[in-house]
């Protein structure tokens, strides 16, 4: 099985979200880890709620630094943040290959609930067409 880990800053939206979707889609084939280099103290409940709608329990999950995963090997190791403002956390274990999917941070997205769980529903998706394409998942 093969190993991937997810990294963005506060580990609570886009890492978290990434982790739940290749978990869920790619079961059997890829376990997947997520960590951040300033770690939340909570997962994002935007977060929760709409990978809920689309059947991915992430309520349990745990923000976590990265350095947790140092001594530890991933075939995969994944940024996933996007904002000009925000600078990607390195993983300084080994790994076998290293990308950068840029996607904003949807906790800095203001406005009403409905429009902020709009855009966190836009970030989700753009991740897990992501995750489809690059790890050749059918989503079906």
């Amino acid at each position: 099985m093969k190993k991937v880990l997810f990294l963005c800053v506060g580990n609570s939206c886009r890492s978290q979200m990434a982790e739940g979707l290749l978990n869920h889609y790619g079961k059997g084939e890829y376990k997947a880890y997520s960590a951040g280099s300033k770690p939340e103290k909570k997962v994002n409940s935007f977060a929760v709620k709409v990978m809920a709608e689309i059947g991915i329990d992430i309520s349990h999950a745990t923000p976590k630094h990265v350095d947790t995963f140092k001594n530890d090997y991933f075939d995969y190791v994944i940024t996933v943040c996007g904002d000009s403002d925000e600078t990607c956390p390195v993983f300084l274990g080994k790994s076998g290959v290293s990308e950068h999917y840029p996607f904003p941070d949807p906790a800095t997205h203001g406005g009403t609930d409905k429009e902020i769980a709009e855009f966190y529903r836009k970030v989700r998706d753009g991740i897990k067409d992501m995750i489809f394409e690059y790890f050749k998942i059918n989503g079906a």
